[in-house]
């Protein structure tokens, strides 16, 4: 545990209750995923059945064209659209008009799953952001990080933001080598004014702090990150805060981990059971 932050338990979250999974599809919450460079639509899809695992209405996942009809029969559940590529597969191209409407529908947006080029990531991120609704909440993930030191006071972040790095990311986001968690969480969360949930730390631009001790070394496995940002994206629709979101979504990750840990082994498992794992966690916390 990092000394100074909240521990978040089983008794902290069912004191703190999401809201009920209930209504139409659309009240469960309406979250786009976009991502999925030509090598690596499988982030969007982990991430994707994530946010249904625990419990988001409606799900549009955006990849690159290439790969869009693979991941539409292999993800039934999702709408899918496909978005322009470069020769190499990264996505890239006029997606503000593509994707604007898509955008501006959409309780939660994510960026990031899967996307291999930080400046085309860059470039998504910018032209999309005049679209996401006041109300809406925005994710940024991944490769969506890497240059968004350089263009954030350019151009203004949503109301309701989460980063998710990963060390590596939060060096860029720094623009220099982390050394404290909760001196760098506060630090993040205040520069970007976002909720910040890196391994297993989440900060409040306000300096609220809460640490997950749950989970161990084998949810260090590819994949495991989008599921998180999954799993964070389809709570925020049912979440008082936003940092509720992350300290639930951060703690059943991590919990479904144990519980894989305890079936297969320490290490082993896969991100995709990560995620079938999710519904299982939710249900003891009594969400």
């Amino acid at each position: 545990m990092t000394a100074g932050a909240e521990e978040v338990t089983p008794t902290l979250l069912r004191e703190w209750p999401l809201g009920a999974a209930e209504g139409t599809k659309h009240d469960r919450g309406r979250v786009l995923i976009i991502g999925g460079a030509r090598p690596t639509p499988g982030a969007v899809r982990l991430a994707g059945e994530a946010a249904l695992r625990v419990g988001a209405g409606r799900l549009t996942m955006a990849v690159a064209e290439s790969v869009a009809p693979a991941l539409a029969v292999a993800t039934p559940e999702s709408g899918v659209i496909g978005l322009p590529e470069t020769a190499g597969g990264a996505v890239g191209g006029d997606l503000a008009h593509l994707l604007g409407e898509e955008v501006s529908g959409s309780d939660v947006v994510v960026i990031g799953p899967g996307l291999d080029d930080a400046d085309l990531a860059a470039e998504l991120a910018i032209a999309l952001l005049p679209a996401i609704d006041a109300n809406a909440f925005l994710l940024l993930d991944a490769f969506a990080l890497g240059q968004l030191s350089t263009w954030h006071r350019d151009h203004a972040l949503p109301e309701k933001v989460v980063l998710t790095p990963n060390d590596t990311e939060a060096e860029l986001l720094l623009q220099r080598t982390p050394t404290d968690p909760l001196g760098d969480g506060s630090e993040l969360a205040r520069r970007y004014q976002a909720t910040v949930c890196s391994q297993g730390l989440i900060t409040t631009p306000d300096a609220r702090q809460w640490q997950v001790g749950a989970g161990h070394g084998g949810l260090a496995t590819s994949g495991s990150g989008d599921v998180l940002a999954g799993a964070i994206a389809g709570l925020l629709k049912r979440s008082s805060d936003v940092a509720q979101a992350c300290c639930w979504a951060t703690y059943a990750h991590a919990a479904a981990g144990d519980r894989l840990a305890a079936r297969i082994g320490r290490s082993g498992f896969l991100a995709r059971e990560i995620a079938d794992t999710l519904p299982a966690v939710l249900l003891e916390l009594g969400s």
